[in-house]
């Protein structure tokens, strides 16, 4: 097994990133948010300031009491993991970590001052050590990102949308903020897989745990090209009905689909953003609060624009088709326009707007 977080390192020789930014590995649409919360001023203090309000301190008591504590007396190799993962990706205090009881395979990171990781039984029992190393380095990527703050909200708000359900107007708007916030989070869970491989550093491990979520402990029944291939076909399946079938299926889940995880985590894998992060040029902790929210706006629209562009997708073909046939639509109408009351004119002003007209256009297409 591995040694523990003060300055050893672990049994098979991994790439540590010192004083790396959650930044380095986060999805784009989950590192805009996230920058921008940042940015907010008082943000995190008025979040923090409704810890009186939500469930935290009854949770600690709960697993304290009902769970087993990750120690060196207790699962002493999840320990292990846990100050390894923690001293790969330099986060300088090692959250506390409980095991529960509970067949469903699972794992969370939560907390509003502290961040406290859980782990399922059916978890633990499900995946073998390295594939386990991935599922710690996850939930430890969770807790570098502050992903446990707004993790604690969503689950106040699920718990507190049941209670208020009866309540129209507060159950709808309650029911948009988690609908929101279930966006945002599933796209902090892609961030999660990424860490998760770069403290795993085995990108397989990572494979056969998804696919052990998915399909259980059968993996002489299960074969990792042949899981990629059900996302590729789950992603051009069918038509537009089942394009709105997708989202419905999708809207209620906090986690998106193992195969989904599983093609955007091989993606990355071979992305040159990885392997840089792997060569040891990554952003640091220490610039982050030089980061410009624009910039991190602008990442995440182009990250979906070409998710666009590029999806098999019907319903995203058919918005992309769309938005081209509009810019083609408006380049025609545009030209038209100039031709009837700038074309036939003679003059420098209005060939200097034709032209002008010409560049715009072209920039936008």
């Amino acid at each position: 097994m591995t040694e523990n977080h003060q300055g050893n390192v672990p049994s098979r020789q991994r790439k540590r990133f010192p004083g790396i930014s959650s930044r380095a590995y986060e999805h784009p649409a989950d590192r805009s948010a996230l920058v921008a919360l940042r940015k907010l001023s008082g943000f995190d203090t008025a979040f923090k300031a409704l810890s009186g309000l939500l469930p935290e301190r009854s949770l600690r008591l709960l697993y304290l009491s009902d769970s087993v504590r990750v120690s060196d007396a207790q699962f002493s190799g999840l320990n292990d993991m846990l100050r390894d993962a923690c001293y790969i990706l330099d986060l300088e205090k090692v959250p506390a970590m409980y095991v529960q009881q509970d067949p469903k395979p699972n794992a969370m990171c939560i907390g509003m001052d502290e961040p406290i990781i859980v782990v399922t039984t059916g978890l633990v029992e499900l995946l073998d050590e390295e594939e386990m190393r991935a599922v710690v380095g996850h939930e430890v990527g969770h807790a570098l990102s502050g992903h446990s703050v707004y993790r604690t909200i969503l689950l106040f708000l699920t718990n507190l949308a049941l209670k208020v359900a009866w309540i129209p107007l507060g159950s709808v708007t309650i029911t948009a903020i988690v609908t929101g916030l279930r966006e945002w989070f599933r796209k902090s869970e892609l961030s999660a897989d990424r860490a998760g491989l770069l403290v795993g550093q085995d990108v397989q491990a990572s494979m056969r745990g998804l696919m052990k979520i998915a399909g259980g402990n059968h993996l002489h029944e299960m074969n990792v090209d042949a899981f990629l291939a059900q996302a590729d076909e789950y992603e051009k399946a069918g038509d537009l009905r089942d394009s709105v079938l997708k989202i419905l299926n999708l809207l209620p889940r906090s986690h998106p689909f193992a195969t989904v995880r599983a093609a955007e985590l091989k993606k990355w894998s071979e992305s040159r953003d990885h392997q840089r992060i792997m060569d040891g040029h990554y952003p640091r902790r220490s610039e982050d609060k030089d980061t410009s929210v624009t910039d991190s706006f602008r990442e995440s629209a182009g990250h979906y624009a070409e998710t666009v562009r590029t999806s098999k997708d019907p319903l995203l073909k058919l918005v992309g088709d769309i938005a081209g046939g509009a810019g083609d639509l408006a380049g025609d109408l545009g030209g038209r326009l100039r031709n009837r009351f700038g074309g036939s004119q003679g003059g420098g002003p209005e060939r200097e707007g034709e032209g002008g007209g010409r560049s715009a256009g072209q920039s936008e297409g």
